[in-house]
């Protein structure tokens, strides 16, 4: 495998709003780790920082017997639980180390290599040819089992697609246009993704200033009529009105947080904040700060 064991850096997209489009496909966007996969002899994987993680995920260690020639594919390293990709699951796996707890893990819960895309086949790189033609090259090429999979697409339903997968629960969906050439370790506007966001309405209780000119924002949310942590953002929305309020509106430290930096606040200003999901912990995946509401106070918050 050494004459293609290189490391190369998978294709990015950027994000954007649902649309329908016939110069596009649109398939899931699951909720797993990114890989390579170095299909040979043999398999390797390689995740975004090139990290070798075969043995991560040793179940996935003779998918490349599943492929008729060499290649090298794009795709998503899925754990699926109750038939949806779990990401706490997989990513608990991705971050352990010892072989036993790994083994015990890849039998109670294996995962799934689902590829969404071809790099190199037969001998040569094939980052040029159009999209659709990679789909059917990477179709032929595999032969499907639970620990190898190929993404299914769409054509022209975008916001349908994406309203289905709302609906699920699942994260979202990829929008990529049909012609695209791959291009590696680049962030393509040719490959857009709309995302599946929850929102919330969180009681701003102080921030840290950090040296870019942003702020941690320290959220709190109301519960039983309690005052609790939510979730740490970093931000430069509303800047200077949050800090404007503190200055006139300080109050002593409202949850035990070690840092001694951080500027507490009258609990009063509520802050919009998107996300992905809560964590298991309570805490929010993901999440950004959209900005200070002018027309609620942590009063309307109260039960």
């Amino acid at each position: 495998m050494d004459d293609f064991n290189i490391d190369l850096s998978p294709m990015l997209f950027y994000e954007s709003k649902p649309f329908n489009s016939q110069k596009h496909i649109f398939e899931l966007k699951f909720d797993g780790i990114r890989a390579l996969a170095y299909l040979d002899k043999e398999t390797l994987l390689k995740n975004k920082r090139h990290k070798i993680i075969n043995n991560t995920y040793p179940e996935l260690l003779q998918i490349h017997k599943q492929v008729k020639k060499r290649c090298i594919l794009d795709g998503e390293i899925v754990l699926f639980h109750k038939s949806k990709p779990d990401f706490f699951k997989i990513q608990k796996r991705s971050l352990m180390e010892n072989p036993l707890k790994i083994k015990l893990q890849s039998k109670r819960y294996p995962v799934t290599f689902i590829a969404f895309d071809i790099i190199y086949y037969d001998d040569k790189f094939i980052t040029d040819l159009p999209l659709i033609e990679r789909k059917e090259i990477l179709k032929k090429n595999i032969i499907e089992n639970k620990f190898i999979t190929i993404s299914r697409f769409v054509e022209n339903e975008g916001i349908k697609l994406f309203n289905e997968v709302k609906k699920m629960g699942l994260e979202g969906v990829v929008a990529k246009d049909k012609l695209s050439k791959y291009f590696l370790g680049v962030r393509s506007k040719s490959w857009l993704k709309f995302k599946v966001y929850e929102e919330d309405d969180l009681v701003i209780c102080g921030y840290l200033e950090k040296e870019n000119n942003t702020l941690d924002l320290i959220l709190g949310r109301i519960e039983n009529n309690q005052l609790i942590k939510a979730a740490t953002v970093n931000t430069s929305k509303d800047k200077k009105l949050i800090k404007e309020f503190a200055s006139l509106n300080p109050s002593k430290p409202l949850f035990d947080e070690v840092n001694e930096g951080i500027v507490w606040l009258k609990p009063y200003l509520v802050g919009k904040v998107k996300y992905m999901m809560k964590t298991k912990t309570g805490g929010l995946r993901q999440a950004i700060f959209l900005g200070v509401r002018d027309d609620k106070t942590i009063n309307d918050l109260k039960k």
